[in-house]
Parts: C-alpha cells; structure tokens; sequence
C-alpha cells in the first residue's frame, strides 16, 4: 500500500464519474453493463477498481476512453468529467485528442496492443508524430527516453525490435512507455499484470509505482487480485455486477472489508502458508508414482528463409524429479524456465533428447506413438487455456467421452461416466448436450478436469490451470482439484508460477530457472528457508507478501 502524505486529498480530481450507466443488448442476463456508478480519481494517486469477469470494471474503462463497442454497449446515462468536459458528450474528434494526448491505456495483453509488423520504436514514434510538433531527431530522443524510463535494457538497440522478439515483460513495458509518451494526465491500467510471471508482475507494479510518483500521474488501475491491490492502491472500489459495493481507503478495505462480497474476495487470494508433507507410505505404495530421471530436451531452430543461423534452446537440462502416490508436487518457474515442455515430454506430446521417464514402472521414453496409445489413459493433462483446448464444435459429452470411447468403452456407458463426472465437479449432468461457449471461464476448466479424469487415470498433469481465472473461481478450482485428488487417489503434478497457488494444493515443491532443477523438496521446508537465489526472488515477488488479512478472512 502506498502511503504518500503529498498526495493531495482535497485537490480537484482528474476524473469524476457520476450516475454512470451502460446498456447491455436486449438478449443479456441484465440490463447494465455498469449500473448508476460515481467515483472520483485524485491527483497524484493509485485508485484500484476490483471485481470478477462481468463486474463492469473494463466496461467502465472503455467508457472512459470512449472504446465501447456500440451499438451494443453504449452509455445511457450519467457524465464521465474530466478536466471539465463531459467525455460522453464529445465527437469522436475530440475524443480522439483526449484518448491520445491526455488520458492513455495500458491494455492486459501487450500484443493486442502492439503492432506485429512494426518496431517498438516506430509504434511509440507514431504517438509523437500525430500528437505533437517535434521533429523526427526529436522524436527519437524521447523515445530513447522513454525506453530508457521504463528500465528496459539497451534502448538504442531494442528500439529497432519487433514484439515477437521481447519477452512478455518487456512489450508490457513498451506499451506503458507509449502510454507515457504525452505525458498524460490520468493513466487506465487494465489488468496489465495478470498474464505475467510473479517476478515480472512485481517489477511492472513497482514501475507503476514509480512511474506515478515522477509523473505525477493519476492511475486507475483494474483487476481481480487484492494482492495486487495490496501492492499499489491508495484507494479501492469494489465493483459487483455493475455497482459499487465497496469504496475507501486501501488500508480500511483490505484490513477491515465491510461488504460480504469483499470479503469473499481477500478470503479468495491464495495464502503463501505452505502445506505440510503428508505421512509417507510404505511397502509397495511407497515406491514413485512418476520417476524423471536426467531429462533432456533442446530445440533447434534451421533458421530463416535467408538466414543461416540457427539456434539452439536448452529447454529442459539433466532434470530428475519424483512424484509419489497420491500426492501432490508443484513445478514452479517463470515463462522459459523449462517446466510445460518437461509436462509435455512425460505426457508424450513431445520425445526427450535424453533420460528416461517411469510411470508406474513402465518406462515412457522412446516409445512410439502406437506403443504410448494404452499407457496414455494413466497420466492425463489439465491445460492453462480452457477454451482453446476443448473442441468448439463438439458438445461436452463428446468431448469429456472421448478417452474412454478411444478405450473402447460403449458410448452410451461412456455418456452415463461423463454426467456423474459432470456432477463430481460441480456441474449439472445436463450440461452434457451443450457447448464450450455456452460456459465461464471457471466452467470450461471444471469441463477439462473432468475430462482428463475420465479414463481414471494415475496421475494428473495441470498446466496454470488456474493463472488465467479470476482469484474467487481460482479457489474453487483449487479446491476441486485436490479434493477430487485425495477423494480417487490420483497423483498430482502441478505446474505454476506462483507460489501462492503451489503452497494451496502440493506438499512438495521443485524451482525450476532456465532449464534446471534448482532447488526441490517439502514445501513447508522451501518456504521456511530457502536455499536458491531464485527461489527466494520468487517468494520476494508474491504480491501483498507483506499485508496482514483480517482475521475473518
């Protein structure tokens, strides 16, 4: 939380929302998209606006910016007042001057907003060219600037790289710096840090931060995580199904929440309080489930069309882990540590370079794809997109069927599995006959677990199951998945890059940084002292690491 006794608390504020309403087409679940909301944004501070998917807060965001995509999503009422005009009663010339010069947007996803086929410099470039007079030396002054303020390394050189060839982090940082480039009196952040690592999502907060203090800016920062809210707000509103439920001081609503529905979500942010290790087996059930010893595995790239260089990618360097039965390891590392491609080579979407991989005994490795066909059904994936991996053109009786039909389970048997599945995970029996589409986000992974559960396998492979799912639906997930672990005896193998969902749900921890193993063992034992410099970055990284919860939480 910030505390900044300079901020002025009676000035005049930058935004003022008031009686504002958004109408949702006439075939909706409710009239307004935000329904009669006022707020205000003050000089110099950091309002945090939090609530679920379909809460309105992006709604409200693109109101402001005047983005709506109408017909179907219009203003009908209230005013948005910003250094005194009504932004809802300006043509769209107008408007363009404002969105471009005086309030900015940071975006979630850094792609949507950044152009393929253009360099990261020619796109910030753009915004001086159309709004300002400077000339191009000028122009690329500021842009080197502005690299330079965002702390990303090497401007002169980066300046003439496309997107696809910085990381995730960095094109983040390229939109912020587009967003500064005018020196804007309020920024909107959009959930500009939930599909980021922890590290990344922690120093992207603290350039916020930073960024705020020397600019002076004002921010209005949306999203669903009260960790991260913990991190930067100086004021909160929370906002359900297009109202405001909650607003006040950042300390008042995270320590002492007066709505119920605050409430759920501070209780919903997972705890960094690691889990302890279960009672060891013994005989027989004590001999690893899953067995990964000295793994390898390295891309080669032939190079391009006109260019003879090739390059080579350690993904996955002399790995050995072991999962045991019925129990739960977390592999945790950021975006490039190795982690999904070792799931994928002990679920055999891929063949590893070297090593050997054990299942139950069996050995997976160097096999062909007729040969893996019986061994499948014993380890099963659970992946981070739940709407990419589920077929939209097949009903979910189909698509949860599926693997026990491969097996050779008659299909009207397969379809009388797949409803008790259903209703194991929390959905009605009927939902058996309708499509991915017609379901949430929450929904659809609740659909790919039961999915993967239909062929009763050993052990489960889960893939940032949850880092794509609201904190409150995130809970339910996590919940669901280790009660359904212990409840049919499955093993779990949880892939993640935050630590706070692995201490929710695995007794046992392994880091993964760049290829390698650096450090693995009891999660209570890893969180109490850690021996790697890059576990203790990511324990650092976890964001509100230092806020107290009210006890009811």
């Amino acid at each position: 939380m910030n505390d900044r006794p300079e901020s002025p608390q009676t000035a005049e504020p930058v935004l003022r929302i008031e009686q504002l309403f958004v109408s949702l087409p006439p075939w909706s679940d409710r009239p307004h998209a935000v329904n009669g909301i006022s707020l205000e944004v003050r000089p110099r501070e950091i309002l945090c606006v939090v609530g679920e998917s379909g809460s309105g807060k992006s709604v409200m965001g693109k109101a402001i910016m005047g983005l709506l995509p109408k017909p179907h999503l219009r203003v009908t009422g209230g005013q948005i007042v910003f250094e005194g005009r009504d932004l809802t009663t300006l043509d769209e010339d107008a408007m363009r001057a404002v969105r471009g010069g005086r309030i900015a947007m940071v975006f979630q996803e850094p792609m949507t907003a950044l152009s393929p086929l253009m360099k990261v410099g020619r796109q910030i470039d753009e915004v001086l060219e159309v709004h300002t007079t400077l000339s191009p030396s000028d122009r690329r002054t500021r842009v080197l600037e502005l690299l330079a303020d965002v702390h990303l390394p090497e401007p002169a050189r980066l300046i003439d790289s496309y997107p696809h060839q910085l990381s995730g982090g960095q094109r983040q940082r390229v939109v912020i710096a587009m967003a500064l480039a005018l020196e804007p009196a309020l920024i909107i952040a959009d959930e500009p840090t939930t599909a980021l690592d922890v590290t990344t999502q922690a120093q992207i907060l603290h350039l916020m931060k930073e960024l705020q203090r020397k600019h002076g800016t004002a921010v209005l920062f949306i999203t669903h995580d009260f960790g991260v809210v913990a991190e930067i707000a100086d004021r909160v509103v929370v906002m359900r199904h297009g109202e405001i439920v909650e607003a006040g001081d950042a300390r008042q609503v995270l320590e002492a929440p007066q709505a119920a529905y605050s409430q759920a979500l501070v209780a919903a942010v997972p705890r960094l309080e690691p889990r302890a290790r279960g009672t060891a087996a013994a005989g027989p059930a004590a001999t690893p489930l899953l067995q990964v010893k000295a793994l390898e595995k390295t891309y080669r790239s032939a190079g391009g069309l006109f260019s003879r260089n090739r390059r080579t990618v350690a993904a996955v360097q002399g790995v050995s882990l072991t999962v045991a039965r019925q129990s739960s390891l977390a592999l945790v590392g950021e975006s490039g540590s190795g982690k999904s491609t070792l799931a994928r080579c002990i679920i055999g979407l891929e063949q590893a370079d070297g090593g050997e991989i054990l299942l139950d005994g069996e050995r997976l490795t160097g096999r062909s794809r007729s040969e893996m066909r019986p061994l499948r059904r014993h380890v099963q994936m659970v992946f981070q997109d739940p709407f990419a991996s589920l077929n939209p053109r097949h009903t979910v009786g189909d698509i949860v069927s599926l693997g026990a039909r491969v097996q050779g389970v008659p299909r009207e048997q397969a379809h009388a599995e797949t409803r008790e599945l259903l209703r194991r995970v929390g959905l009605k029996p009927e939902a058996i006959d309708r499509y991915p589409h017609e379901f949430s986000g929450g929904q659809r992974q609740r659909i790919g677990i039961a999915r993967a559960l239909a062929v009763r396998p050993k052990l489960i492979v889960a893939d940032e199951p949850v880092s794509a799912l609201d904190v409150s639906v995130q809970k339910q997930v996590l919940e669901l998945l280790d009660e359904l672990r212990r409840e049919m005896g499955l093993s779990l193998l949880f892939i993640t890059h935050d630590l706070r969902v692995a201490a929710t749900v695995c007794e046992e921890i392994a880091i993964m940084s760049k290829g390698q193993l650096v450090e693995a063992g009891a999660t209570a034992d890893i969180f109490a002292n850690p021996q790697h410099a890059y576990t203790r970055s990511l324990l650092d990284a976890v964001p509100g690491k230092g806020w107290v919860r009210p006890a009811a939480a």
